[in-house]
C-alpha cells in the first residue's frame, strides 16, 4: 500500500502546497493509494505511514534565499540534505523521521518532496511560483507510485 501525505495549513498562502498536491492525487481515486492531508504533527505522520511500503510527504520549504517554487526531493537515506529550514512547522519530517526510527514505525519506503514557498502569510491563495510546482509534483508523485507498483514489495526486517 502507498500513502500520500500533503502536510500543510491551506490558511496560509504557499504552506497549502501539500494538501493541494494530495488533494489532486486524491481525485483521482487511485487504488490502493490513501491519501492524508496532514498538519505536520510528527505522530500523525507516524500514524499515517507506519506498516506501508511508499509514504510520499509533500511539504512547503522556508528558504534563505529562497527560490519560490522550487522542488527539493529527497528519501529517508537522504532526509538530512531537505534545506536547513526543512518545514514550515514547528517540528519537520526530518523529526518526524528520527522519532519513527526510534520507535520502529517507519515506511519500508520514504519520499519527500518539499517546494519553496515564498509565503506564509493568512490567505488561501498558493503564490504563482508554487501554484505552478502543483502539477510537477503531482506528475513526480504519480511516477513514484507506478515506480512501486512496477517492483516487488522490499523484504520487511523480522526483528
Amino acid at each position: 500500500m502507498t500513502v500520500v501525505i500533503g502536510i500543510g495549513n491551506p490558511y496560509r498562502c504557499d504552506d497549502g502546497i501539500g494538501p493541494a498536491v494530495a488533494n489532486q492525487v486524491r481525485r483521482l481515486s487511485l487504488p490502493d493509494v490513501e491519501v492524508v492531508i496532514a498538519d505536520g504533527e510528527p505522530v500523525q505522520l507516524l500514524d499515517a505511514w507506519t506498516g506501508v511500503e511508499l509514504a510520499i510527504v509533500i511539504d512547503a520549504v522556508l528558504c534563505a534565499p529562497a527560490e519560490p517554487g522550487r522542488i527539493h526531493r529527497t528519501d529517508l537515506e537522504g532526509i538530512s540534505t531537505l534545506p536547513a529550514a526543512t518545514s514550515s512547522h514547528g517540528l519537520g519530517v526530518p523529526e518526524a523521521v528520527l522519532l519513527g526510527a526510534a520507535l520502529d514505525r517507519l515506511p519500508a519506503r520514504l519520499v519527500v518532496y518539499a517546494v519553496e514557498a515564498a509565503s506564509l502569510d493568512f490567505g488561501t491563495a498558493l503564490s504563482p511560483p508554487v501554484t505552478a510546482a502543483v502539477p510537477e509534483v503531482v506528475a513526480a508523485v504519480l511516477d513514484e507510485i507506478a515506480k512501486e507498483k512496477s517492483c516487488p514489495p522490499a523484504p520487511r526486517s523480522t526483528t
